[in-house]
C-alpha cells in the first residue's frame, strides 16, 4: 500500500468534544470534560499544542454539553497557532461519534482528516500518521487496556484492519478519514463502528500499532491517575 501523507496545506484535524462525560459526574456537572484540567492546562489543550506541533492549521471541535464554554476557553485557536471551526451539536439527542463527524464534514473540506478523541491522553506524534492511498479509513490500535480487555479490532501482518480475527488490539480513538467514508450518511445520530466494518469488509481500513504512551480518561480515577503522573513529571512531551 502506497503511504498519502496528509496534504500540508490542508491539513486538518477534528476534536472530537461533544460527549456528556456521564461516568466522570460530578466533574463534568458543570465543566465539560475536555476543559478539565491536566498537568496545568485543559485536557483538550495537550491536543491542540500537539496538532499545532505537527503542522496542522485547521481543527474543528464539535461540542455540546456546556459547548458554550469551550469556545470561550479556546476561542479562536490563535493562541496555539491554529484557526478552530466549531460545530455546535445543540443539547438534544447526542449525534454519536458518526453523527458528529458527518455534521461537521463542511468545515473539514474534501482531503482526509485526523480526528482525535477529546478525552484521551497520548504521546503519538501525529505528524507521521498517514493514510494509504486506496483506504478510507486508517486507524490508530492500542495494547488493550484492562478495562477493555478483548480488543476491538484485529490488525493483519498487512497492515490491514478486519472486524474479526485474532490477536485484537483497541482502537485508540485516533483515525485519519476520507469524506467519502460518510458518503451517503443521512444528519443524524448513528455510530462510527458500523461504518468503519463495512469499509473493513471491503478491505478498505489500514492501520498501525502504536506502543506508546495513550490512556482514555474516562473515568474519575484514570483521570486522577493522569494528574498524578502530569504533576509527577512523568508526562512531559
Amino acid at each position: 500500500m502506497g503511504l498519502l501523507a496528509m496534504n500540508e496545506a490542508s491539513r486538518t484535524a477534528m476534536i472530537l468534544a461533544a460527549g456528556r462525560g456521564e461516568r466522570m459526574r460530578p466533574l463534568t456537572d458543570t465543566t465539560p470534560k475536555p476543559l478539565l484540567p491536566v498537568g496545568g492546562k485543559p485536557l483538550i489543550a495537550w491536543h491542540l499544542e500537539k496538532l499545532a506541533a505537527a503542522g496542522f492549521r485547521r481543527v474543528v471541535i464539535n461540542h455540546a454539553h456546556l459547548g458554550e464554554q469551550i469556545e470561550a476557553a479556546l476561542g479562536d485557536g490563535s493562541r496555539w497557532g491554529v484557526a478552530i471551526g466549531y460545530s455546535a451539536e445543540g443539547q438534544g439527542k447526542a449525534l454519536e461519534t458518526g453523527g458528529g463527524i458527518c455534521k461537521a464534514l463542511p468545515l473539514l473540506g474534501d482531503d482526509p482528516f485526523l480526528v482525535v478523541n477529546g478525552d484521551l491522553f497520548t504521546e503519538l506524534d501525529y505528524a507521521r500518521l498517514a493514510i494509504p492511498e486506496e483506504m478510507l479509513a486508517h486507524l490508530v490500535l492500542v495494547d488493550n487496556p484492562v478495562h477493555h480487555p478483548g480488543g476491538d479490532f484485529h490488525l493483519d501482518e498487512n497492515g490491514l484492519v478486519h472486524a474479526g480475527g485474532e490477536p485484537r488490539l483497541t482502537f485508540s480513538g485516533i483515525g485519519i478519514y476520507r469524506p467519502g467514508l460518510f458518503q451517503g450518511c443521512e444528519p443524524g445520530p448513528f455510530p462510527l463502528a458500523p461504518l468503519l466494518r463495512q469499509a473493513m469488509a471491503c478491505g478498505k481500513v489500514s492501520g498501525e500499532y502504536f506502543s506508546g504512551r495513550w490512556l482514555d480518561v474516562g473515568t474519575p480515577q484514570r483521570y486522577h491517575q493522569l494528574q498524578q503522573e502530569l504533576a509527577g513529571g512523568s508526562g512531559d512531551q
